[in-house]
């Protein structure tokens, strides 16, 4: 494992092909030459087509590039679910390494997952009226574990920093009616564990913990604000 101090910060826990993996994002055949007069205060990029990611940046960037990067998203074979989070964050991010060499390029991934009987059950979109209703009956009463993977990679110098945030929430006992009557006022079928929580999804819920209530929608602003700062980038400034 690296030490803070390397390009790569992670958490224990994240096997080593992760580090494999910035290794491969930070090889110098790879990299544009510096350009001293690059400005990469003014040289944003959000690596996602979300509308939620795209809100909650515009919060404290004003001026920043959209573009959703092309990658797959599927499960590696016995990934843990918060690893899963911030290998596709990382993922994102290197995706468009070529084509925004100079810039700080935010890459983003959130995993939802509930425990039965001891095993982290993975919570997808469910894109369907009928898997979403299903989701939802079976998260009733139940703590459900949302893991939002953030990652900021200056293409410019190769630095990269990379988290995973965790939030707790609680599902209220709902009856098949309010079920119902959710997914009929705010489908959310695109949304991990199909439901919004900037939106009626709030309802669903008993209670919320976590250290950023940005992280349940997608975007972990607190910590961003942090891996901004160590790229000398003042959200205040």
């Amino acid at each position: 494992m690296q030490s803070p101090d390397s390009n790569f910060s992670t958490r224990l826990d994240t096997p080593a092909f992760l580090e494999e993996l910035s290794e491969g994002l930070t090889e110098v055949d790879t990299l544009p030459d510096p350009d001293p007069d690059c400005d990469t205060q003014s040289s944003i990029v959000l690596a996602s087509s979300s509308e939620y990611r795209k809100m909650l940046l515009s919060r404290i960037v004003d001026d920043f590039i959209c573009e959703s990067p092309d990658i797959d998203e599927q499960r590696l074979d016995n990934e843990a679910l918060s690893s899963l989070a911030e290998r596709l964050a990382i993922e994102k991010a290197g995706k468009l390494r070529h084509k925004y060499p100079k810039h700080l390029i935010i890459g983003s991934d959130q995993v939802a997952c509930l425990n039965i009987a001891g095993e982290e059950i993975q919570l997808c979109k469910p894109l369907t009226r009928e898997r979403c209703i299903e989701q939802l009956e079976q998260c009733q009463g139940k703590t459900v574990i949302f893991y939002t993977g953030i990652c900021l990679f200056n293409s410019r110098t190769g630095k990269l920093q990379s988290s995973v945030e965790r939030c707790e929430t609680r599902f209220r006992k709902l009856n098949a009616r309010q079920i119902w009557q959710y997914t009929e006022k705010e489908p959310a079928l695109n949304c991990a564990g199909g439901f919004k929580m900037e939106g009626l999804g709030i309802s669903l819920f008993e209670h919320i913990r976590g250290d950023d209530p940005n992280t349940l929608i997608g975007l972990p602003l607190i910590k961003l604000i942090s891996m901004l700062h160590k790229e000398d980038y003042d959200v205040l400034g």
